[in-house]
């Protein structure tokens, strides 16, 4: 390999690899009572203030993510996800009883859980 001394070279990120991340709403999931056929909008990013349904913020705050969009096939009641890091969104799969997510400051005051 040949030695090129004086040679200056500077590096410049043409594309940000930077992805939006979601923010943790709660610590605790969301009971929600759904109409079955019902398109219902959860919030992945965490910026609503509507949890843990969609309000738009994404568009603002998390540009890079948007919302799940779910069609229950009846009327029940679930559990959705508030801490946003649920491998099964936008159901809660205990994800926030994780000491990561436990130890993590919550982005805003956090409605009553139960809707």
């Amino acid at each position: 390999m040949r030695a090129m001394h004086g040679l200056r070279v500077t590096l410049t990120r043409v594309c940000s690899t930077s992805q939006a991340l979601p923010v943790i709403a709660a610590r605790h999931p969301y009971r929600a009572e759904v109409k079955g056929g019902k398109v219902y909008p959860w919030c992945s990013c965490g910026h609503s203030k509507k949890q843990p349904f969609c309000d738009g913020s994404h568009k603002k705050s998390a540009p890079g993510l948007s919302p799940v969009r779910f069609t229950p096939t009846q009327d029940q009641v679930v559990w959705l996800c508030g801490c946003k890091q649920t491998k099964t969104p936008p159901y809660c799969d205990g994800t926030h009883k994780e000491s990561h997510v436990q130890a993590s400051h919550v982005q805003k005051s956090s409605p009553d859980p139960q809707l």
